[in-house]
């Protein structure tokens, strides 16, 4: 961050988002109907009335603890692309993912939470992931470290490669690497797929897991997740070099590698993700 600025009150946002998800997300979980089930780009892009109603509750309520703050929700952005416009723009934005893991949450997995950032122009300033099945809590401002439930979190490695447990999209992104990456994973010592950006985060965090690649850089996927790591002691950056920031376009082929920290980054990608590894 080249700069410093407030962030609105994280306790209040935190239970504001618990208490949407107790509201329009966990009553649903398994007794979902038929017609409160549909798919946007594919067949396996799930939507259902809680990713809407959670987004609509939460757009009524966050903008609220600061004036003049605007709202770039995934929802939203489905229907309208032109918001992600917003996140380049001075006035503070709410990015939120309102069920992240919706195919998870559709299928009766319980693998699911809200993501919540708070930027301003261009920078994630603040996040908030939400586990509504266990009641798990995380949150990052910039400057004052992440925390679970009350917990301070600091992230550490085994410092092998083959004692490292990660996360890798192998579904999306260039065919090759994909290839290579697959070919080369046992180099490690296991990878774990949740389709779960907010779970897999929260792995990082407690962890589970020391490193995570992503092809797909959704910034309501990332932001919260990528503030939570950097202050816990980790380490993002895309493969082009590029500091990793939820106002860039999320898409142009430059993946995410995120770890427990520089060496662990390193590490993978000389052994994983590089072409000649």
């Amino acid at each position: 961050m080249q700069h410093v600025t407030t962030h609105p009150d994280m306790a209040k946002v935190a239970e504001i988002i618990a208490e949407v998800a107790a509201a329009a997300i966990m009553p649903r979980f398994r007794k979902l109907a038929a017609g409160e089930i549909s798919t946007k780009e594919g067949p396996h892009d799930f939507l259902t009335i809680a990713d809407t109603e959670a987004e609509h509750l939460l757009s009524r309520r966050l903008p609220a603890l600061v004036p003049g703050s605007v709202m770039v929700g995934e929802e939203a952005c489905s229907a309208d692309p032109g918001l992600f416009g917003r996140l380049g723009e001075a006035a503070p934005a709410w990015l939120v993912d309102p069920v992240d893991g919706t195919m998870n949450f559709a299928t009766g997995l319980p693998l699911f939470g809200v993501m919540v950032a708070y930027a301003v122009g261009g920078e994630t300033i603040a996040g908030w992931i939400h586990d509504p099945v266990n009641g798990r809590s995380a949150m990052a401002a910039r400057g004052e470290g992440t925390w679970i439930d009350g917990r301070r979190v600091t992230l550490a490695g085994p410092r092998r490669l083959d004692s490292m447990h990660g996360i890798i999209a192998f579904r999306t992104g260039d065919r090759a690497r994909a290839a290579r990456m697959a070919a080369r994973s046992d180099r490690l010592a296991s990878v774990l797929i949740l389709r779960c950006a907010a779970h897999e985060y929260l792995a990082l965090l407690e962890g589970g897991a020391h490193f995570a690649f992503y092809n797909r850089i959704m910034p309501w996927d990332h932001a919260p997740g990528v503030c939570m790591v950097e202050e816990a002691g980790g380490y993002a950056c895309r493969l082009d070099g590029r500091h990793y920031r939820p106002g860039d376009p999320p898409t142009g082929g430059a993946s995410l590698l995120v770890a427990v920290d520089e060496e662990h980054w390193q590490l993978v990608h000389q052994g994983i993700v590089a072409e000649e590894a």
